[in-house]
């Protein structure tokens, strides 16, 4: 009987911690639209932002692999049977969805993308009950369709007042939502063969790579003019933003799951929207408020546990 609950003790506080990485680290990923837009305002656009994060950030995942390789080594053969799946999800979560999510950054405001966002993990529940046979039960589904619903508020109100421009970079920031779901979903098993750390690490470094060697071939780093403020703004993105919420986010899929974190991450929309009207002084009405409202009752019956 000691046994039992010492075991139960152990897999709340298991879980409790995931919860909590999960939340920290989609509130720091929510500061990202805050940054890409002060960025945007120094002169910057989206190519050369993803180039300047990624450049920033490549270095101390590089010294996070040093530090592994000495204090959490693992085998060369496992790391090689995961090469590809680790290129692909590099790839797609941190190169593809990023530029995506910046292109629409050009367009729409900081609350409409976070809020386009983070349909994600409907994208994730769908596909995974799809493909890889997840259960989708029923206290996620309400907790989905009530989100879901909640952004769709804000997310019609703010359309009925834009043109092109609003579709175009809603389309694209969609498009973020459904690539990054993937990297989500097929994230977790890799990251239990070879650990968050490692794959995070991994991933994230050959995304940067990826980002320097598409930008290099395209643009002259000379032409690049970047204020001192901008400077300010990337480092706070590539730390802050990317490097540390990474690890977090990696670590919170790995304890409780990508559905979880991802309804979790809908908390997302709401730490933007607070910034995003104190900061950048965006709008902000009854929809935004209704909307709010309906995600949060959302992950309120995500918490409740029997």
């Amino acid at each position: 009987m000691f046994n039992k609950l010492s075991g139960l003790n152990f897999h709340s506080q298991y879980f409790l911690v995931g919860m909590l990485l999960a939340i920290i680290g989609t509130a720091l990923f929510s500061l990202k639209s805050i940054f890409i837009k002060l960025a945007y305002a120094e002169g910057l656009d989206a190519d050369s932002v993803l180039m300047l994060r990624m450049a920033i950030a490549l270095p101390i995942y590089l010294m996070i692999i040093a530090w592994l390789i000495k204090r959490q080594p693992i085998q060369p053969s496992l790391i090689k049977r995961k090469i590809l799946i680790i290129l692909f999800l590099g790839f797609i979560g941190y190169f593809l969805s990023s530029w995506l999510d910046l292109k629409g950054l050009e367009t729409i405001s900081a609350q409409l993308e976070r809020l386009t966002l983070f349909t994600y993990p409907i994208w994730v529940a769908i596909l995974g009950a799809l493909f890889l046979k997840t259960p989708l039960t029923k206290k996620v589904g309400i907790a989905i369709l009530l989100s879901y619903v909640g952004l769709w508020v804000v997310f019609s109100a703010e359309m009925s007042v834009g043109g092109n421009d609003i579709v175009w970079g809603t389309f694209w920031v969609m498009l973020s939502a459904f690539t990054f779901s993937i990297y989500v979903l097929l994230s977790k098993p890799v990251m239990a063969k070879i650990g968050s750390l490692w794959f995070t690490s991994l991933a994230m470094s050959i995304s940067s790579l990826l980002v320097l060697i598409y930008f290099f071939s395209l643009v002259n780093p000379a032409d690049l003019i970047i204020t001192t403020k901008a400077w300010l703004w990337l480092g706070l993105l590539a730390i802050f933003s990317t490097v540390i919420p990474s690890f977090m986010v990696a670590e919170a899929i790995h304890r409780i799951g990508g559905t979880q974190t991802g309804i979790i991450g809908m908390l997302g929309p709401i730490f933007t929207l607070v910034l995003a009207v104190w900061i950048l002084n965006e709008p902000f009405g009854w929809s935004h408020i209704i909307g709010l409202s309906l995600v949060l009752s959302g992950i309120f019956i995500l918490s409740i546990k029997k």
